[in-house]
Parts: C-alpha cells; structure tokens; sequence
C-alpha cells in the first residue's frame, strides 16, 4: 500500500459494511478507496458487495 506523501487532496480511507459490525457474522468485509479531502468534507456512505452478508449493504467510513 502507497501512502499519502504530503497535504495532497486526495487521502485514503476504509469502509466498513454496517450489518457486519452489528450482526455476529464471521468477519468484517472492508474497502480500502480515496477521496477528496476538499469536495468531500463528510463521511462517505456507499453501498457495496459483502461476501459474508452474501449482498448489497451499506458501507461508512472508518477513521
């Protein structure tokens, strides 16, 4: 994995699949992606895969 050098606008950061961290399931399905610090000054919240959900569920961003 690449790491940020500098104070570019573009950072890396995790989500996480909420029913996961909720549920007892076996593990915690997690994306690793980029955003742009200045457009996107929020939490990002997608809907993604999950192999241990077996479907489409929401993901958050993690600090």
């Amino acid at each position: 994995m690449v790491k940020n050098k500098g104070k570019g606008a573009r950072i890396l950061i995790t989500l996480e699949c909420t029913n996961c961290r909720t549920n007892s399931n076996p593990g915690i399905s997690r994306y690793i992606t980029t955003k742009n610090r200045r457009n996107t000054t929020n939490r990002i919240e997608l809907k993604k895969f999950c192999k241990f959900c077996k479907g489409h569920s929401s993901y958050k961003e993690t600090k």
